[in-house]
């Protein structure tokens, strides 16, 4: 066990001991181990060992994972920024996630020039959600404009393109799976069709 789960030990045997409303006496009788080596070992003055550790968790009712923390990885993601021409990708999961998920910038349109459309297609499924801008999304033979707190969703086999209609550039959070799976599920109408929840 590590040194610092080492010294959380005693102080959790005594905070379990105490939410069993239990005396050091009182476990000192249920495991056969003396009230004074039971009191060093909560106030951290005596190393725990299996011996003194096993008895104590079965008096209380305890796992060994209830005495002992669990060392917990890093949660925060490393971010990575890359760029494809003008669009910047800011990575927010961890390579080995079954999707991926991304902030991504597109430039400003300035003079709201229109843009012709340069469609692309790929293996996928695209859910994104706009979080500041104006977005323009080019999908098959339709055309939708898309504002902050918008959110649209599609298979990445139809021919698709993406980008900014104003003075501001476009940010957005896209979550996309390669194994073109739906990212999120969507409730099924009861009834009648009007009852859809979705685009």
């Amino acid at each position: 066990m590590p040194d610092a789960s080492l010294a959380l030990i005693g102080p959790r045997l005594k905070s379990w001991r105490e939410k069993r409303s239990m005396t050091l006496a009182d476990l000192s009788r249920s495991t056969g181990i003396s009230s004074s080596t039971l009191s060093r070992l909560e106030a951290g003055k005596r190393a725990p060992n299996l011996e003194l550790v096993v008895p104590i968790a079965r008096a209380l009712r305890l796992e060994l994972d209830d005495i002992v923390p669990r060392a917990s990885p890093d949660p925060r993601v490393p971010r990575t920024t890359k760029r494809i021409g003008e669009i910047r990708f800011e990575t927010l999961s961890p390579e080995s996630s079954p999707v991926q998920t991304y902030k991504v910038t597109l430039p400003a349109n300035p003079a709201g020039i229109r843009q012709v459309p340069d469609p692309k297609v790929h293996d996928g499924h695209e859910w994104l959600y706009v979080l500041s801008g104006t977005l323009r999304l080019v999908l098959g033979e339709q055309e939708v404009t898309l504002r902050p707190g918008e959110a649209a969703e599609f298979d990445t086999h139809i021919p698709h393109w993406l980008s900014a209609t104003g003075a501001g550039p476009v940010e957005m959070l896209s979550i996309f799976s390669k194994e073109g799976k739906r990212i999120h599920l969507r409730a099924r109408p009861s009834t009648a069709p009007t009852a859809t929840t979705g685009r």
